[in-house]
């Protein structure tokens, strides 16, 4: 069976399964893990730009953590809550290569 164009399987079957049986507390750590993983290896880019903006302050910071690398054409825009980014602050590296607005 052929995908049609354009369409792309998120999950694979086998973690979402996993992920419903984890308590909810649990599958939204794993879920902000990946997210981190998934940042910091588009951060290891030399031409990469990496801006955040705060866009909300109550009822709690919520910020827009925009991604682009010119030399592929590609960008990224993640909304991420402010514990997410200190934590992502943490990592080695990544406070130097962001811009903060």
């Amino acid at each position: 069976m052929t995908s049609r164009p354009g369409s792309y399987r998120l999950l694979s079957r086998s973690r979402r399964a996993v992920e419903d049986q984890l308590a909810p507390e649990l599958a939204g750590v794993r879920r902000v893990e990946r997210l981190l993983a998934s940042l910091l290896d588009e951060f290891r880019g030399e031409h990469t730009v990496v801006r955040a903006r705060c866009i909300f302050r109550e009822p709690r910071e919520i910020y827009r953590l925009e991604i682009q690398n010119p030399e592929r054409g590609y960008s990224r825009t993640t909304l991420l809550d402010g514990d997410v980014l200190e934590e992502l602050l943490e990592h080695p590296g990544v406070r130097s290569r962001l811009t903060l607005f």
